[in-house]
């Protein structure tokens, strides 16, 4: 039986990617600060072996790698893994000792796309502290994969939606209140022409890809691949969409950027939005079809029903 060790397995991703592994037979080892519980319930988590580690402190006391390796991996899946300095200390750690290192990056290592859908091999322009270092970190790990052996493969997921996550709305931010906004028919304001693409990705559509490069190692090792839905969707369709969803006719109006940021209820949502449409991100998936077998269950749009019924289940979206 392999022993899978995921840093960081309780999150959204890991909350599917875990039951996935137990019930193909693998032994799973969760690394967890011990703040979050699962989004959805599974029996098979009785049977994970849980560790509870404060990554950020002993990647500073430069501990971390070594508790890694003291868990005896054979595969590990890293999902909070921020920067280069915290990636090179698990992979001299694990050098020689594990058979797969699966990494989880972001598609904002490309920043703007130039020619959609963005291939892999097109040239990475990143900007902003998360982008730099989700592309620092690629840069170092297939450098690791094709100089040195190390067994590197990468998953840049996109926005991620399903039970239990706030999705990204279609005005490009995070708070809920869209959803009511149109859920009430009323008007929604959207910066510009509402032209500009966000590209979401189902959790469980992540942790398949996960389980193919895992069952494909001679294919995914040394290789980056895409982990989106087929296709990205226009702020504007995405709100059309939604008004349609609940039963509503559009009611949109596009404002000049400068006009619409003093209209937000908070610089966050501000800056929020300003991110996601300045990367704009419409991404493809061909490499992982090809290479992978990968096969998304889920639209966007199917993703992003399933989180905001959940969200009104929870009654933390409120619609009559």
């Amino acid at each position: 039986m392999s022993r899978v060790v995921i840093i960081g397995g309780s999150g959204h991703i890991g909350t599917y990617l875990v039951p996935r592994l137990m019930e193909a037979g693998y032994e799973v080892v969760n690394v967890t600060r011990g703040h979050r519980a699962p989004y959805l319930p599974n029996a098979v988590w009785r049977d994970v072996e849980t560790v509870i580690a404060d990554r950020e402190k002993e990647d500073a006391d430069g501990t971390f790698g070594g508790r890694i390796r003291a868990l005896k991996p054979d595969i590990v899946i890293d999902m909070i893994c921020f920067t280069q300095k915290s990636a090179e200390q698990i992979v001299e750690a694990l050098r020689g000792r594990i058979r797969h290192f699966l990494h989880v990056g972001s598609i904002w290592v490309h920043g703007p796309s130039v020619a959609t859908p963005t291939t892999e091999a097109q040239r990475r322009t990143p900007f902003g502290a998360y982008g730099l270092g989700k592309a620092a970190i690629e840069a170092y790990l297939l450098d690791q994969a094709l100089r040195n052996g190390f067994p590197a493969t990468i998953s840049h997921p996109g926005h991620l939606v399903g039970p239990g996550w706030h999705p990204l709305n279609p005005a490009g931010h995070f708070n809920s209140a869209v959803f009511e906004t149109i859920a009430r028919g009323d008007e929604l304001a959207l910066p510009n022409f509402g032209m500009e693409t966000i590209h979401h990705v189902h959790a469980d559509d992540v942790a398949q890809l996960f389980m193919k490069a895992i069952a494909s190692p001679s294919t995914s090792v040394g290789e980056a691949f895409h982990t989106v839905s087929p296709a990205a969707l226009t702020l504007r369709g995405y709100a059309e969409a939604m008004y349609a969803w609940f039963g509503r006719e559009p009611k949109l109006k596009f404002l000049p950027w400068a006009e619409w940021e003093a209209k937000q209820t908070s610089a966050k949502e501000a800056a929020d939005t300003l991110e996601h449409i300045t990367h704009s991100p419409c991404h493809s998936i061909a490499k992982a079809e090809r290479l992978l077998g990968f096969a998304p269950r889920y639209s966007s749009l199917e993703g992003i029903y399933e989180a905001v019924n959940w969200l009104i289940d929870k009654g933390q979206i409120r619609v009559a």
